[in-house]
């Protein structure tokens, strides 16, 4: 298992060398910072599992930074603050910010192992519970009943028997991952952690380094791939993969170990591995894109996830398993498809596919009234989905003039607020002051339009 990886900030030397050695000792990886601005750059490179940060320190104080970070929402760990001059407002100050904890100097070096110690398993069992809701709603059955779905379930069955790389191909939206979540539910690894990662060039510009790590100047860093070790691993979009990637993935594969960027080490490399194209990776051989021996390695099982307009029985049965998880998880109030209203959206052509559907039964729950979703309400809601999310349902319109005005108004606000986001690289709080909007209606908007900052930022 990977080391927990801790930052020590605080201006004084000794205080960093002792407190980092002790750590050390212990088992944890550790960097330090002297000073918040080193503390920041840090902390951009990699983010701790946990921040031992000094209050009172030259330029910057710590309680300042926690709340830079704060306000930034880029703090996903547990910070324990530190201070020789602690006063209870202070340590309240610090709590209200978002502080994990709050311990005095001179260190007792046994109450701040324990502290970190249940610091980070607060933490672990945070993101444990999240991992929890998370696998829960994530979609882990191949629901329905058509022919086209039971021959889904039948070939993943199969194929979890063995440990062999799977190549998924379908449209946005069919249900990939589901398929490799099912894979893993029915495979040897189901006791291990299922990993996914979704390769993307803009949003990966170091992608190398990202997912197999690096060494620079002695200190490793550690990648993606490290994480996923000894687990299953969802590979998402595998055609974003760089050069510099497929070539130390194809290593990976045929080697069992690799090495991470300027690194000598090698690296261990056990998973069971699925991958996802939303087209032929043929194409993209014949034009010299993709590795033609790396293809022919992830391609041992190729597996076909056609869209669901070719299954259409499904759409009833998927209706009503996602109002069921929708209520049950979200504490949606219930609803449910009259018979007239299924029938039409059976008939829909649903070019988002599922996630298409699984959309609009989460704002038929959302903005509804009545128990009863009918006809005219799911005609409604059909006409108002937003065509200009095409990396959600696959295809733009050729202007805004040919939509009603209504989505042509949602479509321009999309666009707007996915370009300011881009400005700001997904700060928040940077497009709130730009936009001049409050931030909680900012949230509920870009919520309304399916837009995610996360994606926009660094």
């Amino acid at each position: 298992m990977t080391a927990q990886f801790i930052m020590v900030v605080d201006d004084e030397p000794d205080i960093r060398q002792l407190v980092s050695e002790i750590l050390e000792d212990e088992g944890y990886r550790v960097v330090v910072a002297e000073d918040a601005i080193q503390a920041r750059e840090l902390f951009h490179q990699r983010q701790p599992d946990l921040v031992l940060l000094d209050i009172w320190m030259p330029g910057q104080d710590g309680i300042s930074l926690l709340k830079e970070w704060r306000d930034d929402e880029v703090l996903n760990c547990p910070v324990i603050m530190m201070s020789g001059h602690g006063t209870i407002e202070t340590a309240v100050e610090a709590t209200k910010l978002g502080a994990y904890d709050f311990i005095e100097k001179p260190l007792s070096m046994a109450k701040m192992l324990l502290t970190i110690e249940n610091g980070l398993r607060t933490q672990q069992l945070e993101q444990e519970n999240q991992g929890l809701r998370k696998q829960i709603f994530s979609d882990q059955e191949l629901v329905g009943n058509s022919r086209i779905i039971q021959q889904l379930r039948d070939q993943a069955k199969r194929v979890s028997q063995h440990e062999s790389c799977v190549l998924l191909y379908g449209e946005p939206g069919v249900g990939k991952e589901a398929m490799a979540r099912y894979i893993h539910t029915h495979s040897a690894r189901k006791e291990r952690p299922f990993n996914k990662i979704v390769l993307s060039r803009s949003n990966m510009p170091d992608m190398g380094q990202q997912l197999f790590g690096s060494v620079d100047k002695g200190k490793v860093s550690h990648g993606l791939l490290d994480e996923c070790n000894a687990g299953f691993l969802y590979l998402a979009e595998v055609f974003e993969l760089d050069d510099d990637s497929q070539a130390r993935l194809l290593g990976a594969l045929k080697d069992g170990y690799f090495f991470r960027i300027n690194g000598q080490e090698r690296v261990d490399f056990d998973l069971q591995i699925v991958v996802s194209a939303t087209h032929d990776l043929q194409n993209d051989v014949l034009e010299e894109r993709f590795s033609e021996e790396l293809y022919y390695l992830l391609n041992v099982v190729p597996i076909q996830m056609l869209p669901l307009r070719e299954h259409p029985e499904d759409v009833p049965e998927l209706l009503n398993y996602y109002v069921s998880k929708l209520t049950a998880l979200d504490g949606l109030p219930y609803r449910h498809f009259s018979l007239a209203a299924q029938n039409f959206l059976r008939n829909h052509r649903w070019p988002g596919n599922i996630l298409e559907l699984r959309n609009l039964v989460q704002r038929l729950l959302i903005l509804g009234t009545d128990v009863e979703i009918d006809l005219d309400e799911a005609e409604e809601a059909v006409g108002a989905i937003i065509p200009v999310f095409a990396d959600e349902v696959g295809y733009t319109p050729d202007s805004l003039y040919d939509l009603p005005l209504r989505q042509a108004r949602e479509q321009f606000e999309h666009d707007y607020l996915v370009y300011q986001l881009k400005q700001v690289e997904g700060n928040v709080s940077k497009l709130a002051e730009k936009v001049k909007m409050e931030r909680t209606h900012l949230y509920r908007k870009m919520r309304s339009l399916k837009v995610d900052p996360k994606k926009y930022g660094r």
